[in-house]
């Protein structure tokens, strides 16, 4: 009998595998069409300080091997999160929920992961720093380690529970944004957020979506993943969330390989809503075929 048992920062998980925020709403929408109880844990839709309706429609474009969305962080503001969408998401769910912190400002991220850290209902906390720093020329979070390192230093001095540091792939150097988290005291990583790309509309000659540029996600970005995080792992000594492109359970050994202790799975939910469930059945087979007993005797285990 395999073991598909994980820890993150003393938080156990009974497997690794997590839908990714954004693509599985707050999480209770999927228990219509089965037991998500089966999930190891649930990253809930990004969350800001005031209610969002998020950009202008298009928002989704199709890529070949992924798609393009620039939602804009649609989300009911982080009051509304804590009062009646994690009591929803606990009435049908019973094991650990991750909230995904999103912030414009400094001061924005300290006052939500401060909310978010007082609840009851959740066991983890998220950071998603690829948000526009708007008091910085909309330059992202994500891409100065000095403001990463703020960021993490910040919120942990508001948080008692373990606090992961969402990157983007937008950067040059990934290895120096992690190794400002693990300065800032950040617990864990999570790795890898959206790719920026666009597409065009060849009959209006103009770009698809309305806020021209979107996140790329899907299967095509799944290398980069595995770098990224192949990347982080030799460079800091904290334990890693990977994902990007995850679509089955071999894609989840291999992320573990390169490094992450747990894996999100996000665009795949998007396009079949059993995509969690399948690769969380699938996973203690895939196991079996190659041989490994335990998944915590593979974390990056190729280095």
């Amino acid at each position: 009998m395999v073991n598909t048992q994980i820890t993150l920062s003393g938080v156990t998980l009974d497997n690794p595998v997590i839908p990714a925020s954004g693509t599985f709403g707050f999480g209770y929408e999927f228990a219509q069409w089965y037991d998500i109880n089966c999930l190891g844990a649930i990253s809930v839709k990004g969350t800001t300080q005031e209610p969002r309706f998020g950009n202008p429609a298009p928002r989704i474009a199709e890529t070949p091997g992924g798609m393009l969305n620039a939602v804009g962080l649609q989300n009911p503001g982080i009051d509304k999160v804590v009062a009646e969408e994690l009591p929803k998401l606990r009435e049908v769910y019973h094991k650990p929920i991750i909230a995904n912190i999103s912030g414009f400002s400094l001061e924005e991220y300290v006052a939500c992961c401060a909310k978010a850290d007082a609840s009851p209902l959740t066991d983890l906390i998220e950071v998603n720093v690829s948000c526009p720093n708007v008091q910085h020329g909309g330059l992202s979070f994500g891409t100065d380690p000095d403001m990463v390192y703020q960021v993490t230093q910040a919120v942990k001095a508001v948080c008692k529970k373990p606090v992961y540091m969402k990157l983007t792939p937008n950067v040059t150097d990934i290895a120096s944004i992690a190794k400002a988290c693990e300065a800032g005291g950040a617990d864990g990583i999570s790795l890898i957020n959206t790719l920026l790309g666009m597409r065009l509309d060849l009959k209006r000659r103009a770009p698809i979506l309305a806020n021209t540029t979107g996140g790329l996600s899907g299967p095509a970005v799944f290398p980069v993943a595995v770098r990224m995080v192949w990347q982080v792992y030799e460079a800091v000594k904290l334990p890693i969330i990977g994902m990007g492109g995850v679509s089955s359970a071999q894609d989840v050994l291999e992320l573990m390989l390169a490094g992450a202790t747990a894996v999100q799975v996000g665009a795949a939910n998007l396009v079949n809503p059993y995509a969690c469930k399948e690769i969380i059945e699938a996973l203690p087979r895939e196991m079996e075929r190659l041989g490994i007993q335990s998944l915590t005797e593979i974390i990056g285990g190729a280095h």
